[in-house]
């Protein structure tokens, strides 16, 4: 807590003994006295109705209390008062017999034309402290011609209104307040000792100062409640412009998230790394150990050549890795390395740092059974390698942090298939062993059911089987949406039955996970076919251009009425829109009641030309019911 400077009987003697800290006789109390002024200059300069709190202090921050004009929004209100205090002043001027006339003509002559001048060129207030100075000169100067021309029984009287206005609309309540009790005193000590009736005198004071510190009370709690609408505005403003900027950063995310290439899988980019590595220089054994904030481990998370341990803490590293990480560089170790590496058969190693937004991400050890077998080329290629091989070790583990937060929609996807699929079969199983519990213990034969029971077990064991298969099956950088789709119908149609009829492009491709999700979208509409359709015949059409791309599921089942759409939630449809929508495509159904339903799921809704088809032959939206048996 800053304390003020304080001041006794000795501190304000002049003697001739210099200064503590040297400073010649005098010198340290007027330093001080300097300090003071300063201080309280500074004080004044703070005005409490801007004083900023909570989020208020982030939106401001960055901004210049200085350059801000705090009264422009007052200038109308400014300007009405000053022109109608003077125009009252002109009107008693006129009407007055004081006997100072020659004296209140110049003085009304003055403040006419310092009212023309600020109606011209309006007061402004930015916080500093020539704006302070000037709001000062407008209440000295008016309460100066006031108490020359006659204190409160002055014609001007009415200009104080006018500083006082202008001081509270400036600075604030506090401000206008004491600027108001210390006009009445400068103008009322003056009048009512000259006054030959003081108590008159003394009544006219307290009658005008009321009405001064009134209008300054006013004037200061307008300007407090325009402070606190200029802070909602400002903060409501900076929230807009943050969600704003958020809404483009999320955007621009997204977009690049549908167009990025597969190598962001953490796994592949540390196996094209080690095979990039294996191209450049010759090794005998490969470390890539990337750190670990959690709990400040190291995690080996490829290796080839050597045993080591999966996570290493961090006196466990091998005394090359420490160089590496001190020196924030590459290191090379041509011999002696009885300690120096990973492997204990090491008798050279390079070994270096993964950097990535300017911190240390990774390492990456190389050694061989030779000494000296690396030479200087060999540093030089890896020291140009790893940075680029840092930033997409960075760019796939943040990757595959983004794609966690769908992790517990998909876990709940899986249990539901599972659940729908393997549960209820299970659950019929264990009735039927308790039924024939019940009739080995009443002596019935149990061949018939158990040859039963036996070809349940297969079944279960069946669909266990095409529902992990079902899960695994996805596309890849080397099967797309085409092939896998072939490859799924086939099995849909051996174990359900449905006549399926595809038709599916392969010579374009989407971006990886836009075509995931398109894909995902067409394996729950086959699913919803398969188990609660009730139909006989399917039609699939896959149709791609590299940009824009349709799938569209036809089948010939028992459909429902459009208007209860929302029930079909709970077979997957609200996954399907939401993976739709993740990928900006347009999912539609169209089902009537014993007419079947249509799925189509399109990205960049515009007809897309069949590669390798009819010129006659038309795309999907053109599929009748009646086409495949409906």
């Amino acid at each position: 807590m800053e304390t003020q400077p304080s001041f006794d009987a000795t501190s304000t003697t002049t003697d001739s003994h210099p200064d503590p800290d040297g400073s010649p006789p005098g010198q340290g109390l007027i330093n001080r006295l300097r300090s003071r002024v300063s201080k309280d200059i500074r004080n004044a300069m703070v005005d409490p109705s801007v004083q900023h709190s909570g989020d208020f202090d982030i939106v401001v921050a960055g901004m210049s209390q200085t350059s801000r004009d705090r009264v422009q929004n007052f200038a109308s209100l400014i300007m009405a008062v000053r022109i109608t205090t003077t125009l009252v002043s002109i009107l008693l001027v006129a009407t007055s017999h004081s006997n100072q006339m020659p004296k209140l003509a110049i003085w009304t002559g003055l403040v006419v034309a310092y009212a023309v001048v600020r109606t011209l060129r309006p007061i402004k207030y930015s916080n500093d402290v020539q704006s302070l100075m000037r709001v000062l000169f407008e209440v000295l100067f008016h309460t100066v011609a006031v108490v020359l021309t006659g204190g409160w029984e002055s014609p001007l009287v009415f200009t104080l209104l006018t500083a006082v206005t202008v001081a509270g609309l400036a600075r604030g309540y506090g401000f206008s307040l004491r600027v108001a009790i210390a006009t009445c005193l400068t103008v009322t000590f003056p009048f009512v000792d000259g006054a030959p009736e003081a108590a008159d005198a003394l009544i006219r004071s307290t009658s005008w100062s009321g009405i001064v510190i009134l209008v300054a009370i006013v004037a200061g709690y307008a300007r407090r409640i325009s402070g606190e609408a200029d802070r909602e505005r400002e903060l409501a403003l900076d929230r807009l412009d943050r969600l704003a900027d958020a809404n483009s950063l999320l955007f621009s995310l997204h977009r690049v998230t549908q167009t990025l290439p597969a190598s962001l899988d953490l796994g592949d980019v540390l196996d094209s790394t080690i095979a990039r590595i294996k191209s450049l220089v010759s090794y005998d054994s490969v470390a890539i150990l990337l750190f670990d904030e959690v709990d400040a481990h190291w995690e080996v998370v490829r290796h080839q050549g050597l045993h080591v341990s999966s996570r290493l803490g961090p006196t466990e590293l091998p005394n090359g890795l420490r160089s590496a990480i001190a020196k924030n560089g590459v290191v090379h170790i041509s011999e002696g390395m009885s300690d120096k590496g990973l492997s204990g058969r090491a008798g050279s190693g390079i070994y270096t740092v993964l950097e990535a937004r300017g911190a240390i991400i990774g390492l990456l050890a190389i050694e061989h059974g030779e000494e000296n077998r690396f030479v200087p080329r060999d540093t030089e290629v890896i020291k140009g390698f790893t940075a680029p091989a840092a930033l997409a070790l960075d760019n796939a583990r943040w990757f595959a942090r983004l794609r966690t937060v769908g992790a517990d929609e998909e876990r709940t996807r899986i249990a539901r298939d599972l659940h729908d699929r393997i549960g209820q079969s299970l659950a019929y199983l264990a009735f039927e062993l308790d039924r024939l519990v019940d009739e080995n213990e009443s002596g019935k034969s149990l061949t018939e059911p158990l040859s039963r029971l036996r070809d349940d077990v297969r079944g279960v064991i069946r669909e266990v089987r095409d529902t992990l298969y079902d899960l695994r099956t996805d596309v890849s950088e080397t099967h797309g949406m085409g092939e896998v789709l072939e490859e799924y119908v086939t099995r849909v149609a051996e174990r359900s039955s449905l006549v399926v009829q595809i038709e599916s492009d392969k010579s374009h491709r989407l971006p990886l996970l836009q075509e995931r999700e398109m894909w995902r979208v067409t394996q729950e509409a086959l699913a919803n076919v398969e188990k609660h359709a009730q139909a006989t015949a399917v039609r699939i059409v896959w149709r791609c251009d590299g940009q824009r791309a349709f799938v569209d599921v036809t089948d010939n089942g028992i459909g429902f009425a459009q208007g209860k759409a929302g029930r079909l939630d709970s077979y997957g449809m609200l996954g399907m829109r939401e993976r739709a929508a993740s990928i900006g495509a347009v999912l539609e159904v169209v089902s009537a009641p014993g007419r079947g339903t249509r799925i189509r799921c399109s990205l960049n809704p515009t007809e897309v030309t069949r590669q390798g088809a009819n010129d006659d032959e038309q795309a999907a939206e053109t599929i009748e019911y009646s086409e495949i048996g409906g």
